[in-house]
């Protein structure tokens, strides 16, 4: 273990990696850099280059794999990020440091390159990102992504005693999907001030279980564009307020109840929400896991609440 703490190329592991994820973070809060391909895939691959240009392979890589959960569950303690983005950013930030460490190994090997220790060489690699992000934030648009989540399920109710169920619900209590052990936000409660067009209704959310203080707790309120009652109601999002999720913002909120046979409703809720994570490829199924999960806490809770009230 001595050996391990005192060997130089290990304790510059653990050096370079807090230092390129720490720029990552700094130009993160100051704005200098989007939550993009130059965050999530330049950087981490060109840390895994840097430190793959030192010798002793043995224990540089797990020197950095230790180092980049430590930093990064660093953020969520103070609140700078939650649990779940932490999961979720694990999978895609690890095997690109170990795919830039690959890169610098095969350069090394193929193109007769040697091994370094010197720091001022080693930080190198760092340059392309700290070009990359402010020309990326600065110069080219930052184009949100609209993605829709549609859920469905039918109700042994009319139509009637669904909306009535839905439209306004004092307290929501069932059981939590997997997510909501983290710090996926919970429905608390949604009150509608005036039931017609331009009415407006509440959201309550409190903190997942996992979270920091209320981290992830907060209000989205919504105002209605479209209301026939047991039909459809239709809401616009006009304000939302879930600390730590700045790349997603909600746009549309909407329930459309269909009479099914004789006394069966099909409720279908669609929620309209814009991100600006890339790469989409690995971030729209997550988010749109999350929504959907948010979703079967709310029906879940109204079946229960249906039941209460009407029986069956």
């Amino acid at each position: 273990m001595n050996k391990l703490i005192q060997d130089r190329s290990f304790q510059l592991s653990i050096l370079l990696t807090v230092v390129f994820l720490g720029t990552g973070i700094a130009f993160l809060f100051l704005g200098l850099v989007n939550y993009s391909w130059v965050l999530f895939i330049l950087l981490p691959i060109v840390l895994g280059i840097s430190i793959g240009a030192m010798p002793n392979k043995k224990y540089l890589f797990w020197g950095s794999l230790t180092t980049t959960v430590i930093v990064l569950i660093g953020m969520y303690i103070p609140g700078l990020s939650g649990l779940l983005c932490i999961v979720m950013a694990l999978p895609i930030i690890v095997p690109l440091i170990f795919l830039g460490y690959i890169i610098s190994h095969l350069v090394k090997r193929y193109k007769d390159l040697k091994s370094t220790t010197r720091l001022s060489v080693l930080l190198l690699p760092l340059l392309p990102f700290l070009i990359g992000a402010p020309i990326e934030h600065f110069l080219i648009p930052n184009k949100k992504e609209v993605v829709h989540v549609k859920t469905e399920q039918i109700y042994n109710y009319r139509p009637e005693q669904v909306y009535e169920a839905i439209k306004s619900v004092d307290t929501l209590i069932a059981d939590k999907p997997y997510l909501m052990n983290f710090d996926l936000p919970i429905p608390v409660k949604c009150i509608l001030e005036k039931e017609e067009v331009g009415g407006l209704r509440t959201c309550y959310f409190k903190a997942g279980k996992l979270s920091n203080a209320d981290f992830g707790s907060g209000t989205i309120v919504e105002k209605i564009t479209q209301l026939e009652k047991a039909k459809v109601l239709r809401m616009d999002v006009i304000d939302y307020n879930l600390v730590g999720r700045k790349w997603i913002g909600f746009k549309e909120a909407i329930y459309y109840f269909d009479k099914v046979g004789t006394n069966s409703c099909k409720l279908t809720r669609v929620t309209t929400y814009t991100s600006e994570l890339t790469p989409r490829i690995y971030w729209e199924p997550l988010e749109k896991l999350g929504i959907q999960q948010e979703h079967d806490y709310v029906f879940s809770n109204l079946a229960n609440d249906l039941k209460k009230k009407y029986g069956r």
